[in-house]
């Protein structure tokens, strides 16, 4: 069965490829002059609540360079040609590296017009694939106007009269730093709503504040095509909002087009480049060197030990069996009647280890799409597109594998084990998105999935997902496998002895978790900065290297307490392997408590239950996978050692 459904995922990988790489618009993105090139705004949200503070920082820095400079340079009346040039440039430096940012994660954004902005008419949505909307993208018409190498000067998009609360709306969003988002041709364009001018006021109540009505675009050609495009706001044209009174507002544009011979194919290359600076490569590189160094003394310490005792072992056995039949049996091979006792709960641990099976061949699959080049910066959705679909697709591992082990342990109601398996992972996640769903309906923020697309993920559950689970249980079923034992197992357990406290499950589990995760600590902070920040992760090869890395300690520190469970007579190894291999997802969760409060911006309530909400997920479906990694070594080495001696 295993062996059919590789074939039939590796086609529905490929066809997810091709789909991905054929953008939303129905277009080449080949444009002659004065055609209308698609922009669309996308959404508005605080800068500061995602993490990454030192973005933050380094806005503020250049956001008062360019003031300064605007205060400076205006006053000498023969330098007006070169205070713009200098504005532009020190603001083309700001805006690189807010574009070295990605600010569309799972951060608090709103709808662009849930702000009081105006348009040239009726607005029309973009029709968006399923990994769009699930990403949060609410893609609608822009007020501006912007064709193919048409040049534009302070043109007027629309004009507006805003009243006291939408004066007081802006207002706010302008005090918490609020960016907005727009795509141009497939390219993703930032900026900020306005700014605050606080100097020399220690007042807030003296602050001022002032909402940017002029952006200029600035966009790169080569032929046909656009390759660039960037958008500053004009900060000597504003709106002052301090006051609540009413206010006529212009909101205007100015487009200028330049010629460059960067090639359409490497348009995308700028945004993954603030991953890929010589610094972070130097931390990456650290963290792959702590991580091997980590894995050579563990399996180098384990191996060296675990060979020498269970030479010893194996020797003195031998020994005992050829001196004398009688002698009383001590260590791991007194139990040999009890080490392959099915264990309690079978039905779950049969079921976990089925939807462990099933997210670890998920995740590899994400990492081959990963590194065969799909998730390219800003291919809007991918990511999820993926992750529903080769979840979807991996259903019928989930049940093949489960109604096997279940089978194997000789249990009966495999129809109930396969309704576990289907609900372990998938109702703690669907229960979460209904809570967290709920509250960004209430937020009214671009997290909240619209009622078609979670009827779409509803029909994918019920055609695909069900169907699959069902037929890899009916296979598992009638795959008739029977459990490799080596020894037989007695009729009456024996009695487990009195152990110290640090052989407890407990302990166990937090010496069995911290070493996987001391492994990988350190990319963690660019996975979170990535997924919860203004990062953009792009160096998937390092990524998997250090999973790699990951896989290799869990399995080792899982074989190694497992073998010491077994020296101490304690039989029972089944569920607290499987607990130790995925203790390393409890580690990651407290990692998510100190970045929260040490190293992100996070606030509010929407924010913190996003946060934590969904790391739960994350990590509860690392806990399952790695614990089926740590469960798999360990029946490998005890069928191993059992298989080596001779036992009556």
């Amino acid at each position: 069965m295993e062996k059919k459904l590789v074939p039939c995922l590796v086609v529905s990988i490929l066809i997810f490829y091709s789909v991905t790489h054929v953008r939303s618009d129905a277009t080449d993105h080949r444009y002659k002059v004065g055609e209308d090139v698609p922009l669309y705004v996308n959404k508005v949200g605080p800068f500061h609540n995602p993490s990454g503070p030192s973005y933050a920082e380094v806005s503020g820095i250049l956001e008062m360079k360019l003031f300064d400079l605007d205060r400076e340079i205006c006053k000498q009346e023969e330098a007006v040609n070169r205070r713009l040039e200098q504005c532009l440039e020190i603001q083309e430096v700001f805006l690189s590296l807010v574009v070295s940012c990605e600010l569309e994660k799972f951060s608090e954004t709103y709808r662009y017009f849930d702000l009081p902005f105006c348009s040239l008419g009726p607005t029309k949505d973009k029709k968006e694939a399923l990994g769009e909307v699930l990403n949060g993208d609410r893609l609608v018409t822009a007020p501006y106007k912007i064709d193919f190498l048409n040049d534009k000067d302070s043109e007027i998009a629309c004009r507006k009269k805003l009243t006291k609360e939408q004066v007081a709306q802006f207002r706010e969003v302008v005090s918490k730093d609020y960016y907005f988002q727009m795509y141009y041709d497939d390219l993703p364009i930032w900026g900020f709503l306005g700014k605050v001018d606080k100097e020399g006021k220690n007042d807030p109540s003296e602050y001022k504040y002032y909402l940017f009505k002029h952006l200029h675009f600035t966009i790169f050609y080569n032929k046909d095509r656009v390759i660039e495009i960037t958008a500053q706001s004009d900060l000597s044209n504003v709106v002052d909002l301090t006051e609540d009174k009413e206010v006529d507002v212009e909101f205007m544009y100015s487009v200028k087009w330049k010629e460059t011979e960067i090639p359409f194919e490497k348009r995308m290359e700028k945004y993954s480049q603030s991953s890929s600076l010589p610094h972070h490569l130097e931390i990456h590189w650290f963290s792959i060197i702590n991580s091997c160094v980590t894995v050579l003394l563990l399996t180098g310490f384990l191996a060296t030990i675990l060979m020498r005792v269970l030479k010893n072992d194996f020797v003195k056995y031998a020994h005992d069996e050829e001196s004398a039949e009688d002698q009383e049996e001590t260590g791991w091979k007194y139990i040999h009647g009890d080490v392959f006792r099915y264990p309690k709960y079978k039905s779950l641990l049969a079921a976990a280890f089925g939807s462990g099976t099933q997210l670890f061949t998920l995740t590899i699959f994400i990492f081959m799409l990963a590194l065969v080049g799909v998730f390219y910066p800003y291919n809007r959705g991918a990511l999820f597109t993926a992750l529903v679909v080769i979840y979807a697709l991996t259903a019928g591992i989930a049940g093949y594998t489960a109604a096997s082990f279940f089978c194997q342990l000789e249990g009966t109601n495999w129809v109930r084990n396969l309704l576990l398996t289907g609900a372990l992972f998938c109702g703690p996640l669907f229960l979460t998105f209904c809570f967290l769903n709920t509250v960004a309906i209430a937020y009214s923020a671009t997290a909240a999935l619209p009622f078609g697309t979670i009827v779409v993920i509803f029909l994918i559950w019920a055609l695909v997902t069900t169907p699959l689970l069902v037929l890899g249980g009916i296979a598992g079923k009638n795959s008739k496998a029977e459990f490799q034992a080596p020894v037989r197992t007695t009729k009456y357990p024996r009695e487990i002895p009195q152990l110290p406290w640090y052989r407890k499950t407990l302990p166990q589990m937090a010496m069995a978790g911290f070493l996987p995760f001391s492994a990988i600590y350190i990319e963690l902070y660019y996975i979170f900065a990535s997924v919860w920040g203004h990062r953009i992760y792009t160096i998937y090869s390092i990524l998997f290297i250090v999973f790699i890395i990951l896989l290799i300690v869990t399995a080792f520190i899982t074989v190694a307490l497992t073998y010491f469970q077994l020296a101490a007579e304690d039989h029972e190894w089944w569920w607290r392997s499987f607990l130790c291999g995925g203790s390393t997802g409890l580690f990651i969760y407290g990692y998510c408590l100190y970045y929260y409060y040490a190293r992100s911006d996070m606030s509010g309530f929407m924010q913190t239950s996003f946060f934590f909400g969904y790391m739960a997920c994350v990590c509860y479906g690392f806990f399952l996978m790695l614990g089926t990694i740590g469960f798999r070594a360990s029946l490998f080495f005890v069928r191993h050692i059992y298989r080596s001696i001779k036992c009556e």
